[in-house]
């Protein structure tokens, strides 16, 4: 890859625009597997710098607080748990911003590199309410002005918080400077729960299953730290019961061919079964899989049920490990700081206050509740995945997602333009403004290369026949639901529940699509107990017109590029 100019692949424009889209993936899966998506190198050492930006910031934060002090004495109070508290609300407020996951080019934002904030404060813009018709003052589609105080309360709220100083000594948690204002952490929660209920995609953006359980677990008291310890023991051991699959060492293989550390074309090829023409995971790809989720689901037993010494420090040592190879790994999406604040999370909770485990619980009801309704979610999203996003399900990285496919006229592009009050332009006139128009095509399929590279993308692109209208392609504009929802609702992190039917209905109310010009295919991610997963087609203005399901064994098997995966429809 180029210091400067992205690397991608030399191919004969005119000769293989000439192709089926299959041909066409083709060449970008084999380029995918020996270079990724290429992009500059001096693109990733921006998205270091922002992760020291990150760093920095947060220390200085946490230095104004009265009773700690010293920019380079952090031995006398990094163990503080107030030092926690802030962390945790800092990057909450980082990510609710728009800083976090999902930002830049590597998550298909260019120009500008972010949304959230720019969306979240201003009116008519999308908002996606999980439950209009169950939950009162939450229907419609339209942010109001309401919407924009309560989202500007929570900003508010969690930067005075911030700055706030320790209540005073508690003796039951070894500080004297204390924790923060429990009326702060109560007022951050209610916003932060109303502005869910009022807009999902805020909520998932705060990365709520993560800070906002942490910051519930704030209200503990006492028993605080051992709560918040549960909450990253169901982020590991969730995500890890998630990666049983035959998805995950999909991830694994495109995630190393995109690795800036791996330079070796030949290394990356060793990630798959017989590059060039069988891009299915390799040996390498399934080792690092099952190591990987045997390391999240096992070593954080011994870290929280070990208290000190040599365990201990063995396990934390894993688990710094563990995060700092998907850090350096640069993932598409970049979930970079979320990686930083984990290992944070390592020493300031499982090192630093080692000795508190269950033993050492005041009050055993409530934080048993509170595990139980955590990890329950997790259970429920793991069994019905098309319900419960992949994010509160904590299936993070397990190749097995909702996604969407989004088969656009020309026409309904212009009417989303005309329409629809954004920020960002569609996804094809970003790519044209920043690699022309002649060269857009070449990232445009590099992204379908990515989608295909996972399982549920040969499901996706075999569909996309089924879905448009007429079968006549060429009158459309393939692109993936997570661009689409980039532009319209200013945040996007891999969740399909945020492109699905509810999208499809906010558009169709603002442009009024003619029957034909938007058909999207709807593929639910695999609950963890059966071997299929369940797809929709529908049409934009006329609903819904097909469902079946497709089967695991038959993606897994199955080339990139492939576009015939066997279809069940249902009766």
């Amino acid at each position: 890859m180029g210091f400067l100019e992205p690397d991608l692949p030399v191919i004969d424009v005119a000769e293989w625009s000439k192709g089926t889209r299959g041909e066409r993936i083709r060449p970008m899966a084999r380029h995918w597997a020996e270079v990724g998506f290429g992009t500059p190198v001096v693109l990733h050492l921006a998205y270091v710098g922002k992760i020291l930006l990150y760093i920095l910031f947060g220390w200085l934060i946490v230095l104004s607080t009265k009773g700690i002090d010293g920019f380079l004495d952090v031995g006398r109070w990094w163990s503080e748990p107030i030092v926690f508290q802030k962390v945790v609300l800092y990057t909450m407020l980082f990510e609710v911003i728009g800083l976090g996951c999902g930002f830049g080019p590597l998550n298909n934002r260019y120009f500008p590199p972010m949304g959230s904030i720019l969306y979240w404060l201003r009116p008519r813009t999308i908002r996606l309410p999980p439950w209009p018709r169950r939950i009162p003052l939450t229907a419609g589609t339209g942010r109001t002005p309401v919407d924009i105080v309560l989202y500007a309360a929570l900003l508010v709220v969690t930067v005075v918080a911030l700055f706030s100083d320790g209540t005073g000594p508690m003796p039951a948690l070894r500080t004297t400077v204390g924790l923060l204002p429990v009326w702060e952490i109560v007022l951050i929660l209610v916003l932060l729960a109303v502005l869910g209920l009022r807009d999902k995609a805020i909520f998932l953006a705060a990365r709520g299953e993560v800070y906002g359980s942490l910051t519930l677990a704030f209200l503990f008291g006492s028993d605080a730290l051992v709560a918040a310890k549960l909450v990253f023991m169901v982020i590991w051991m969730g995500a890890a019961v998630s990666k049983l699959n035959l998805h995950f060492p999909f991830v694994i293989s495109t995630m190393m061919s995109n690795n800036p550390l791996i330079r070796h074309r030949s290394l990356k090829r060793m990630f798959f079964e017989k590059f060039p023409d069988d891009l299915r995971p390799g040996r390498a790809s399934r080792i690092v899989a099952h190591s990987a989720t045997a390391v999240e689901l096992c070593v954080p037993l011994v870290l929280f049920f070990t208290h000190g010494g040599v365990p201990t420090a063995i396990a934390a040592t894993v688990m710094v490990l563990f995060h700092l190879g998907i850090l350096t790994a640069i993932p598409m999406g970049v979930p970079l700081e979320w990686n930083v604040f984990m290992i944070f999370g390592v020493f300031s909770l499982f090192v630093a206050h080692a000795d508190r485990g269950l033993g050492s619980v005041v009050h055993p009801v409530p934080v048993a509740v509170f595990f139980l309704v955590i990890a329950g979610i997790v259970v429920a999203g793991n069994l019905f995945p098309r319900y419960i996003s992949f994010l509160p399900g904590m299936r993070y990285y397990a190749g097995n997602w909702d996604t969407t496919l989004w088969c656009v006229k020309p026409s309904a592009s212009a009417k989303i333009g005309a329409n629809i009050v954004a920020i960002a332009s569609m996804p094809q006139a970003q790519l044209e403004r920043f690699y022309g128009k002649d060269r857009a095509q070449i990232p445009l399929y590099l992204g379908y290369a990515f989608r295909a590279m996972n399982t549920h993308g040969r499901a996706l692109f075999t569909l996309a026949h089924r879905a448009m209208a007429d079968g006549n392609e060429d009158d459309y504009t393939i692109t993936d639901g997570e661009r689409i929802c980039s532009t319209a609702i200013g945040w996007n992190f891999g969740d399909g529940h945020m492109h699905s039917e509810q999208l499809i209905a906010a558009l169709q109310e603002r442009c009024g699509f003619d029957p034909g010009e938007v058909r999207v295919v709807l593929l639910d991610g695999q609950p963890i107990h059966r071997q299929t997963q369940q797809y929709r087609l529908v049409d934009a203005a006329t609903g819904e017109f097909e469902r079946g399901y497709v089967r695991v064994a038959d993606m897994v098997t199955r080339q990139p590029w492939a576009d015939d995966v066997p279809v069940h429809v249902a009766e």
